[in-house]
């Protein structure tokens, strides 16, 4: 089955968002995903300084030019931050610290280092005054999600009037105890109709039964399934990374925060996610291909260089 990962934050043993990143680590990385029956992947590139993210995307960018391998499955960015709500819980595993207001001039410099690679943005609609910077992205026809935030239904439909067309990984980035109706998951699946919805379906992130809830929901055209992969994935327990966080992983391969208070990303690959949703949720062939491959790419079709 082929398969288009919108969140890949690293891959067997290589970590996208740490220093030290060469083009030899990056073509096994996508050599591997491509083994793994990636027809083609964003990668993620997580809130951090402004500094550190514009050298992020364009040193991935000119590993990219440097390998046809990397430049065939890179398709693009997913640039998740840094304009989210840094409140506890809605940040996750993004350093709050770094966390900010969405400024369309600071967007401007993240679309600039990518040299046009820029995909799909996730930012916190509430972090984003008068909608500004969604209006720019849908603009330059680059998808805009929203995720670790907690707006208002009023302040999601304001979103979704600027061009905002997908939720990123419902279910998470956000707290582990919030009200049991008035919440973002409720919020979200009220809107389903209107919004792409990508899930993480490992388990881990959201227990089966929820998921399988939550598919009932949303339209099989518009339920996306990502992997929100880290550089562990693909591996076994051990000592991992992401980016700052420094991960101990054990044999349930779940990469947890050394606290214990959120995940940090996932280990899932496309192949065990295709298990699980077939095993799990009980979704027919067809609605899973359409998760793995049809919709992340419907998502994403008015952004050049996407398509196979």
């Amino acid at each position: 089955m082929k398969t288009f990962d919108l969140q890949v934050n690293g891959y067997a043993g290589v970590d996208f968002n740490r220093e030290g990143l060469t083009g030899e680590k990056l073509h096994h990385a996508c050599a591997t995903l491509e083994k793994d029956g990636n027809e083609g992947i964003l990668a993620t590139i997580i809130t951090d300084s402004m500094e550190t993210m514009r050298l992020r995307l364009s040193n991935i960018t000119e590993l990219r030019r440097q390998s046809p391998l990397i430049e065939r499955i890179i398709r693009g960015f997913h640039i998740e931050g840094p304009f989210l709500n840094e409140s506890p819980g809605y940040i996750g595993a993004h350093p709050p610290e770094h966390a900010k207001q969405a400024c369309p001039e600071e967007m401007k410099q993240l679309l600039d280092a990518a040299s046009g690679l820029v995909r799909l943005v996730t930012l916190a609609p509430e972090r984003d005054p008068g909608f500004t910077v969604t209006s720019l992205l849908n603009r330059k026809n680059i998808t805009v999600a929203a995720g670790h935030c907690n707006p208002s239904l009023n302040e999601l439909r304001g979103a979704i009037d600027s061009g905002l067309t997908m939720f990123t990984h419902l279910g998470n980035g956000c707290p582990m105890l919030m009200h049991r109706h008035d919440n973002i998951i409720q919020r979200v699946l009220s809107l389903s109709d209107e919004l792409f919805i990508s899930f993480i379906p490992d388990g881990a992130h959201i227990p089966f039964p929820a998921l399988a809830n939550y598919l009932k929901l949303v339209p099989a055209e518009r339920a996306i399934a990502v992997t929100d992969a880290i550089s562990a994935a693909r591996l076994p327990p051990g000592q991992h990374t992401l980016g700052r966080w420094q991960l101990d992983i054990g044999e349930d391969l779940i990469a947890m925060a050394p606290d214990g208070s959120h995940l940090v990303g996932s280990t899932l690959t496309m192949p065990r996610a295709i298990n699980n949703l077939q095993e799990e949720t009980g979704l027919r062939q067809e609605a899973i291909e359409a998760m793995l491959y049809h919709n992340p790419l419907a998502v994403i079709s008015n952004s050049n260089e996407t398509r196979p």
